[in-house]
């Protein structure tokens, strides 16, 4: 049986040029270490981020929501389908029948504000270790990443 050899690093410079495989990376490390800094609430940071919006906004069309959060509609349906079912949100027929609307229960409302501090938290450990220059600049350079990446889709459905 042949043993792979490849380590973190060698992995890293394998894919040293690929833009998508060091912000998937980063993705996945900052929410994970996200996710244990809300583990006490009994929330995840992609459904503490769901709520966030969702309570910023005072309920959102569904539609609206996923592409806020830059979800389809499939992966927003999951991520919100165990904040219903615990009471958390609620998706209800707007004024036109065809739109669903959510919004946060007073019981979301408490767990979000629960959640709250513990996300200040990591947010503080992350921002602070990296600098607040740093995030600052790392937030405009990712909103152009964004914007370029919807460009280029917007492209592709067009051909």
């Amino acid at each position: 049986m042949i043993k792979p050899t490849a380590n973190p690093a060698s992995l890293s410079d394998a894919s040293a040029g690929c833009v998508c495989f060091h912000l998937r990376r980063s993705a996945r490390t900052v929410t994970q270490f996200y996710d244990r800094t809300l583990a006490p609430s009994g929330l995840r940071a992609t459904q503490f981020t769901l709520m966030t919006v969702v309570s910023r906004t005072g309920g959102l069309p569904f539609s609206s929501l996923a592409e806020v959060l830059g979800m389809d509609r499939t992966t927003l349906t999951r991520n919100l389908r165990p904040l219903e079912r615990d009471g958390l949100v609620t998706i209800e027929a707007g004024a036109d029948r065809r739109v669903r609307l959510v919004r946060l229960t007073r019981g979301g409302e408490r767990k979000h504000a629960e959640a709250a501090p513990l996300w200040a938290k990591a947010h503080a450990r992350v921002t602070e270790g990296i600098g607040s220059k740093t995030w600052r600049a790392l937030q405009k350079d990712l909103s152009r990443t964004i914007a370029v990446s919807l460009e280029a889709t917007a492209e592709q459905n067009q051909n």
